[in-house]
């Protein structure tokens, strides 16, 4: 550095002194640049060069203390191991001096870190409410399979028979609510003899014949289905069953109907067709529910109806007896004593007002020591499957 080459040229030994200087003034020698003697008229030189002599060490000097200075300083040492001092966030340090940079330290650059999360308490605030859960559509929702066993379990006479019952509420136009039947068999047995019950069916499959040939019944066909319907009239039954084509024909337009346990009888054996009492909610939900889920047209259902509504004062037993609503109920009931055991099947289907609800009801029940036996333990039935959905 120049000053290595200007501190050669003074003597080439710094601890020469006082002395050196004086014979260097005396006998009118210079140095050049190199340390070569130049002749007279040198010493000129010599004065110009020393005061930056002077100067570039002084200078030297300075930046050395400040040096030292710098790496004692508190800010320096935090730059160095990384850990700020104390209180290094928290206090304002004292403004530097002009010549000198403030020190970047870990305190004052930005985070890349991923911020410390707060540990949650391990214990929940107090809810601002006290109030309950609300319960959920599921849990409000009435299990009514549930509500019919316990119904009809807590009758105190079931009788001498066995019995089969269904029940299902119409929800009007959408019938979301009668999506679900209720059902409940007393034992083993599901499926029973129809007896008079059939004839519901029969004139449905009747009407879906005229309805996919584009024709209408016959009034010869018309009186037949009163005197069958209204009065329970065999005689009718049996043409009309031979009119729809018998077994198979029935068979074919429960097809349709959606009644899938439902065995036509035999032969001219209409009154022995096997039914259960699901299926039965299957056939009335045809000629009461939502007209778009039906086969039969709306006059064809209309017609039905209008004759269950109209069956002999006689014959107004049955799931009449779960109507509380002013007697706008719709009815067939069947009765059949079997020959090879003396007992009775004792059947009754239809559409009755419950505390104001529609309710579809099916009992369908066998055993029985009597008619009339078996008359009440249907009613007794029929009123407590109403009770349950309601």
């Amino acid at each position: 550095m120049d000053d290595e080459q200007t501190s050669g040229g003074a003597g080439g030994d710094a601890g020469s002194g006082a002395g050196d200087v004086a014979g260097d003034l005396a006998t009118d020698t210079a140095w050049d640049d190199a340390g070569n003697e130049t002749g007279s008229g040198a010493a000129a030189h010599w004065w110009t060069r020393r005061p930056l002599v002077v100067s570039t060490t002084t200078l030297a000097v300075i930046a050395v203390l400040t040096l030292a200075t710098v790496i004692q300083s508190p800010s320096a040492r935090a730059g160095a191991d990384g850990k700020a001092t104390s209180g290094a966030t928290d206090k304002a340090s004292p403004s530097p001096a002009p010549t000198t940079a403030k020190p970047f330290t870990p305190a004052q650059a930005p985070s890349t870190a991923t911020p410390s999360t707060t540990t949650p308490p391990t214990t929940a605030p107090p809810s601002p409410s006290a109030a309950p859960p609300q319960k959920t559509t599921a849990t409000a929702a009435r299990d009514t399979q549930a509500e019919l066993r316990a119904a009809i379990k807590a009758l105190s006479d079931t009788g001498s028979g066995h019995f089969s019952v269904a029940v299902t509420e119409l929800g009007g136009d959408s019938d979301d609510s009668g999506s679900t039947v209720a059902t409940y068999d007393s034992g083993d047995t599901t499926a029973y003899d129809t007896a008079s019950i059939v004839k519901v069916d029969i004139l449905a499959a009747l009407l879906l014949r005229h309805q996919r040939a584009g024709t209408q019944l016959t009034s010869e066909q018309r009186d037949l289905a009163t005197d069958m319907i209204e009065q329970s009239d065999n005689d009718a039954a049996l043409a009309l069953w031979e009119a729809i084509g018998g077994g198979p024909g029935l068979a074919s337009a429960n097809a349709s109907l959606g009644l899938s346990h439902t065995t036509p009888g035999s032969g001219e054996l209409w009154g022995l067709t096997q039914t259960t009492a699901a299926d039965q909610i299957t056939l009335l939900r045809a000629v009461y529910g939502d007209g778009d889920d039906s086969p039969l047209s709306a006059a064809s259902r209309d017609y039905i109806s209008d004759l269950m509504h109209a069956v002999t004062a006689d014959q107004r037993w049955g799931v009449s007896a779960a109507d509380s609503d002013g007697g706008d109920y719709a009815l067939k009931n069947g009765w059949l004593p079997r020959s090879a055991t003396g007992l009775w099947d004792v059947n009754s289907i239809g559409k009755v007002e419950h505390d104001g609800h529609t309710l579809l009801v099916a009992v369908l029940s066998g055993g029985h020591v009597s008619e009339q036996d078996g008359i009440a333990l249907v009613e007794r039935v029929a009123e407590a499957a109403a009770k349950a959905v309601t």
